[in-house]
């Protein structure tokens, strides 16, 4: 069995994605924006994130992706199961994370992206966790950086558990 310790409240959270939303939108200034969410974690960060963006050019397409399996730890294998839908070449885009691990999932996806030759590419996560970082990834919009701990809730999930949580706790496993 799993403790939850609060690590993030949902006032906290919002507050957050008001301050990326701002920042998001001075930056592309209603220019055209496709924001790419990935699945399963953030889907409710993308969907909040996009409840506050002015700019009314924009579109939403997803990506699913998976490396971790059932467990806690990255299987350090990146599978790609659903592909963008929209073309994205000369359009701005934006990738959107619930939360950079590794680094792993999020250099193959901007790796991938590229590939359909957007004007711009900048990523946005709300959580950028240091600890176990294998991969230098440049985030444009960060909404927390946390050094460690295993994150669930508010669409991060732990074996699927979780998700719907209305905030960010740290699972504390007992020994």
């Amino acid at each position: 069995m799993e403790k939850l310790n609060l690590v993030l409240s949902k006032e906290k959270i919002l507050q957050k994605i008001k301050e990326l939303a701002e920042k998001i939108d001075r930056d592309f200034n209603n220019e055209s924006l496709v924001f790419i969410g990935t699945l399963k974690g953030a889907f409710i960060f993308l969907s909040d994130l996009l409840r506050y963006i002015k700019n009314p050019n924009i579109q939403i397409d997803f990506v699913r992706v998976k490396s971790y399996e059932m467990s806690d730890t990255s299987s350090e294998n990146v599978i790609l199961t659903k592909d963008i839908e929209i073309p994205l070449e000369g359009k701005n885009v934006i990738i959107v994370e619930d939360i950079v691990d590794t680094g792993l999932t999020l250099k193959y996806l901007y790796e991938h992206i590229k590939k359909f030759n957007p004007k711009n590419l900048k990523i946005c996560a709300l959580i950028d966790k240091k600890e176990r970082k294998k991969f230098n990834i440049s985030i444009d919009y960060v909404g927390f950086e946390i050094e460690k701990g295993f994150l669930v809730g508010y669409g991060l999930d732990f074996a699927e558990k979780y998700r719907h949580l209305p905030e960010i706790y740290e699972v504390i496993k007992d020994e």
